[in-house]
């Protein structure tokens, strides 16, 4: 089935809107709610290309997702357990009445997404539900963006409802007490999607760019419902100051290529002025949270014309207050490539050191990528080769180990070289 890119996109956008709508009408059976919803949007997918989208598709969807609702709960005889529980929870005269009057309702699709971040959940469980529920991703689809089996990936959306529905919660706005405890969560997800989007923790692609367009649609769609929250801001401005390298980021035979040898000309600079606009907003409200300096950051980077005219002081300032607003392993490991363009290899390699001791990092292939790259600065290719090639032996992403295992091949051959000489 071939659905217009218009509709696919009006679907999508629609779908966290009905199942908010079911969800806040039958309470908490997110199983039968979201199956009805998945029925109505399979229906609008046939129907629609053919017939012309609805005058009111919200209210449409809305209504046929209800009607299915009813359904489903007629007829599932074998799972009678499903059945009592949503007409116990909602009297029959509500399921059997007309449901376009839900489109009169606001927009429910920040409070579902709070919802799928529940502090019930495990965080790999926020991000599964937050993928299936509010962003419409099919579990497949899922799966294989974090290369797990499908059925793997079914079993931890399924846990996630069910822990959702133990847990009493229903679909509202958290109060503002919960709302300020529960928004880093929110934006800890709509992260950690985007990063594994644009830099794939494991597979033969570097990228999976379905993720990171998701989580850039959800935090626009998070920022547009909450527009005063900075940090959402924050992190839209980091996405799009990062997506727009992503052209660059792999060369004619698919390799990588690092941030300093990527052709900047292939940046998109639409994404680039769209993100430092969205900064230049952000950061005179006096609200500075780590995703606005993360954001920061990639402007000094997105802005420079090259390499060489790269504001490493001004990165390196920016690394020093993200480390007191958000200290964490991989932020220090981070401020080490900005200190040794700062201060030199040398002083950079001495705070690497004092870094492994973190065991967190001890084993971690950037930590090791990172120190390789210092050594080959300081002019000492075997160790530098060494150091690649185990950093290529711990990582799971292909792409990633290519490049790791050519640099230790070119500086061991290099090494190679210049013992001869002697």
């Amino acid at each position: 089935m071939t659905v217009p890119p218009t509709v696919e996109d009006l679907l999508r956008e629609l779908a966290p809107q009905v199942l908010g709508a079911l969800l806040r009408r039958h309470g908490g059976a997110f199983d039968s709610c979201e199956d009805a919803v998945q029925e109505a949007l399979l229906a609008a997918a046939l129907q629609w290309p053919a017939e012309g989208v609805p005058e009111n598709p919200r209210g449409w969807l809305v209504t046929v997702a209800n009607r299915r609702l009813v359904d489903l709960v007629r007829s599932e005889r074998a799972r009678r357990d499903r059945e009592d529980r949503v007409l116990l929870a909602t009297p029959q005269s509500a399921l059997l009445a007309p449901a376009a009057d839900a489109d009169t309702a606001g927009d429910d699709s920040l409070a579902l997404l709070f919802l799928c971040c529940h502090p019930a959940l495990s965080r790999p469980s926020r991000v599964a539900l937050t993928l299936r529920a509010v962003g419409g991703l099919t579990t497949a689809q899922i799966a294989a963006a974090f290369l797990v089996p499908e059925a793997t990936m079914a079993q931890r959306i399924s846990r996630a409802k069910q822990a959702v529905r133990e847990s009493g919660a229903r679909l509202r706005m958290p109060t503002p007490a919960e709302r300020d405890e529960r928004l880093g969560e929110v934006l800890r997800v709509l992260y950690l999607v985007f990063n594994e989007g644009y830099t794939a923790s494991g597979g033969e692609e570097l990228t999976a760019p379905d993720l990171s367009a998701e989580a850039i649609r959800l935090t626009r769609l998070l920022l547009r419902l909450a527009p005063d929250e900075t940090e959402a801001a924050g992190l839209l401005a980091l996405m799009l100051l990062t997506e727009a390298r992503r052209l660059a980021r792999t060369g004619p035979a698919d390799e990588l290529v690092p941030l300093t040898d990527q052709d900047r000309s292939r940046w998109d600079a639409a994404l680039i002025a769209e993100g430092t606009q969205l900064l230049a907003r952000t950061l005179p409200s006096g609200r500075v949270g780590p995703y606005q300096v993360q954001a920061a950051i990639a402007a000094v980077h997105d802005e420079a014309a090259d390499v060489a005219a790269t504001d490493w002081p001004q990165i390196l300032v920016l690394y020093d207050l993200l480390t007191r607003l958000d200290p964490g392993p991989m932020v220090s490991l981070n401020r080490t490539v900005a200190l040794a363009e700062v201060a030199g290899p040398e002083a950079a390699l001495a705070e690497l050191d004092a870094l492994a001791a973190d065991r967190r990092l001890t084993r971690h292939h950037r930590l090791l990528a990172t120190r390789a790259h210092l050594l080959e600065r300081l002019g000492r290719p075997e160790e530098a080769a060494e150091a690649y090639s185990e950093a290529a032996r711990r990582t799971t992403s292909a792409p990633e180990q290519r490049h790791l295992r050519d640099k230790a091949m070119l500086l061991g051959a290099r090494g190679t070289a210049r013992g001869g000489r002697h």
